[in-house]
C-alpha cells in the first residue's frame, strides 16, 4: 500500500491527504463516481476506466459540466476483449483501491471481481457500491435513490404534516448513504491492510448507510420521542421554531433557533419578546407558527437577513443554487470555486498539512487512454489500440 506521506513529515502541499494512492474506477453513474470524485479529490491518483457504449446518463449533461468526473484520466477499455480485461487487471495490480457500483454479479462475469482482482494485488481494497447491497432478496434488483430511502424509513420521515413525502434530491441516499459510506470503508479498510497486509472487500450499500444515517431519529423513536406522522418532531417542521417561512417577496428564510437563548434573541430582533406563545406548550405551536409567518411576510428576504443574520438568532436565507456561491461566507472561505469555466464545489474538507486542490476538468470517455494507460506502467498502447482493446485519442499528445 502506498504511503501518501514520503516518510519525511513535509508537506506535500496541493497534492491531499491521499497523495500516493492508487485507485482503479469501473465507470458507473451516481455514487460510485461521486466517491471516485472525492477520492481524486483528496489527492488519490484515480483512473476511471470507461467500456465502450458505456450507457449515458438519464439526463444530458455537457461533458464540461458533469462534474462527477472531474479530477481523474478516462480510459476506454473493452473488457470483453481478452487484451482489455488483461490491461484492466494490469492496473488493479498497480492499485489500493479498486471502486465499482455494477449490480452484484457483473464485475465477477467480466473477470474483475473480488477473488480476481485479489489473486493479482492481495493488498487492494476493493468498493463495492450497490443500492441493496451484495445480498438480500432484493440484490439483483434495479433501483435508484427514491427507493432506497423509501425503504429505510427515512423518506417517509421528511415532509409536511398532512402532506405526502418529499423526495429530498439524491443527496440522502445516493451521496449520504451510499457514495460516503463506501470512502468511509475504503479509507478504514486502506488503513486496516497497512497494518495487516492484506486487502478486503467493502460492500458499501445505499440501504445500509441511509439507515444508519437515521441513527439520532431511530433512538427518538425508540423512546417514544418521535412520531410516525410528518410534520409533528421537533426536525421535521413540527416544530414552529424550526422551519421555513415565506417572505414578503416571495423569498423564504430558514428559522432555527432549537436553544432557549437562540429563541430569545430571535424574539428580540423579532420585537416579539412578551407577545409570543410558550414555545415549551406544543399546543400553543399553531399560534405562534402564525405569528411568525405574519412577521416574516412584512420584510423581503434580504432585508430580514439583513437584520438577523450574524446573530445568535439561527435564521439564514434560502439560497438556489445559482445564489449560493456568491453568499459573502462562502465566498470568503471559497466554497466554491470556478475552475475551467464551470462554477462547482470546492473539495472538502480541509488539511492543515495536506491541503487540496481541484485537478483536471471532467474528461470524456477514452479522453486519456494512452497518456493515462502511459503513466501507470501499461507499456504496449499502440498494440491496444491497433487490436480494439482500447480506445481513444490514437495520436501521443
Amino acid at each position: 500500500m502506498t504511503s501518501p506521506a514520503d516518510g519525511s513529515g513535509a508537506a506535500r502541499s496541493g497534492a491531499g491527504p491521499l497523495a500516493g494512492v492508487r485507485v482503479v474506477e469501473l465507470a458507473g453513474i451516481g455514487p460510485s463516481p461521486f466517491a471516485a470524485m472525492l477520492l481524486a479529490d483528496l489527492g488519490a491518483d484515480v483512473i476511471r476506466i470507461d467500456r465502450p457504449g458505456e450507457p449515458a446518463l438519464p439526463i444530458p449533461l455537457p461533458p464540461e459540466a458533469d462534474l462527477l468526473r472531474r479530477g481523474r484520466p478516462s480510459v476506454s477499455l473493452d473488457l470483453k476483449h481478452p487484451d482489455g480485461l488483461a490491461t484492466a487487471l494490469a492496473l488493479v495490480e498497480r492499485a489500493d483501491v479498486l471502486v465499482e457500483g455494477y449490480r452484484p454479479g457483473v464485475a465477477e462475469r467480466l473477470g474483475l471481481g473480488p477473488d480476481a482482482c485479489l489473486a493479482r494485488n492481495p493488498r487492494l481494497v476493493y468498493g463495492r457500491m450497490t443500492g441493496w447491497g451484495q445480498d438480500g432478496p432484493l440484490a439483483q434488483t434495479a433501483g435508484h435513490d427514491i427507493g432506497y430511502v423509501a425503504v429505510t424509513g427515512a423518506l417517509h420521515a421528511i415532509g409536511r404534516a398532512g402532506g405526502p413525502p418529499q423526495v429530498p434530491v439524491n443527496l440522502v441516499g445516493d451521496f449520504g448513504g451510499g457514495a460516503l459510506y463506501l470512502v468511509v470503508g475504503v479509507l478504514a479498510a486502506i488503513l486496516e491492510a497497512r497494518t495487516s497486509g492484506r486487502g478486503q472487500v467493502v460492500d458499501a450499500a445505499i440501504v445500509d448507510g441511509t439507515a444508519h444515517l437515521s441513527s439520532l431519529v431511530m433512538g427518538l423513536v425508540s423512546a417514544g420521542l418521535w412520531s410516525d406522522r410528518r410534520g409533528t418532531n421537533l426536525l421535521d417542521t413540527g416544530a414552529p421554531f424550526y422551519d421555513v417561512y415565506e417572505t414578503s417577496d416571495g423569498g423564504w428564510l430558514a428559522v432555527g433557533p432549537l436553544e432557549p437563548a437562540f429563541y430569545a434573541e430571535l424574539l428580540r430582533l423579532l420585537d416579539l419578546t412578551g407577545s409570543a406563545p410558550d414555545r415549551l406548550d406544543p399546543r400553543s405551536w399553531p399560534a405562534l407558527r402564525d405569528l411568525l409567518a405574519e412577521t416574516f411576510r412584512t420584510r423581503t428576504r434580504d432585508e430580514w437577513t439583513a437584520l438577523l443574520e450574524g446573530t445568535d438568532a439561527c435564521v439564514a436565507p434560502v439560497l438556489s443554487y445559482a445564489e449560493a456561491p456568491a453568499h459573502p461566507h462562502l465566498s470568503a472561505r471559497g466554497t466554491y470555486v470556478e475552475h475551467h469555466g464551470v462554477v462547482q464545489p470546492a473539495p472538502a474538507p480541509r488539511f492543515s498539512r495536506t491541503p487540496t486542490a481541484l485537478g483536471a476538468p471532467p474528461s470524456t470517455p477514452g479522453a486519456d487512454t494512452r497518456a493515462a494507460l502511459s503513466a501507470w506502467g501499461i507499456d504496449d498502447v499502440d498494440a491496444l489500440l491497433a487490436s480494439g482493446a482500447a480506445s481513444g485519442p490514437s495520436e501521443p499528445s
